[in-house]
């Protein structure tokens, strides 16, 4: 298989797998108040650049098929696809893997806790008294999914690239 084969069915996995989790998972992967699983995903620019347009893909067929309005459709998936930007980023310039995770984690926790009440919020469907309720729902729902689930997935990932697996998501 040559690499933009692997690297095209890579991608298209990852972005399977966060829409279909996200599916799975809708009653509490939509809304305002929100937890995501799929949102463990968002560490994988670590290793791979081809989840970073994964990953947006993903997510905006996900919040399209969620019923989402359409400018949450746009703004949310483009959160995600800042975060994975700036976690790829923190893939090439940090070498040691639990650092990594920290602060690789850190973008999209932050950017959709603080960002998506404040699109809500600007945009009508959030209410003013709720954005500190919806923050700090979504900085433990993002930590627990990125932190928890997300760190599972990168380091068994990891230690397949160190036994010489070539041939994983």
């Amino acid at each position: 298989m040559n690499k933009l084969t692997l690297k095209l069915t890579r991608a298209g996995i990852i972005a399977s797998l966060y829409c279909v989790l996200s599916l799975l998972t809708l009653p509490v992967s939509g809304g305002a108040i929100q937890f995501r699983v799929s949102e463990g995903l968002t560490l994988l620019p670590l290793l791979f650049a081809e989840s970073i347009p994964a990953l947006f893909a993903g997510c905006l067929i996900f919040n399209f098929l969620s019923g989402l309005a359409i400018y949450d459709v746009i703004l949310g998936s483009l959160i995600t696809l800042v975060s994975a930007v700036l976690t790829f980023f923190v893939g090439k310039i940090i070498k040691q893997q639990s650092i990594k995770i920290i602060i690789g984690g850190v973008f999209p926790v932050l950017f959709n806790a603080f960002g998506l009440p404040i699109i809500w919020l600007f945009l009508g469907d959030g209410l003013q008294y709720a954005y500190q309720i919806q923050v700090v729902f979504l900085l433990v729902s993002q930590a627990v999914s990125i932190y928890l689930f997300g760190s599972l997935i990168y380091l068994y990932l990891v230690k397949l690239q160190s036994k010489g697996v070539k041939y994983f998501l």
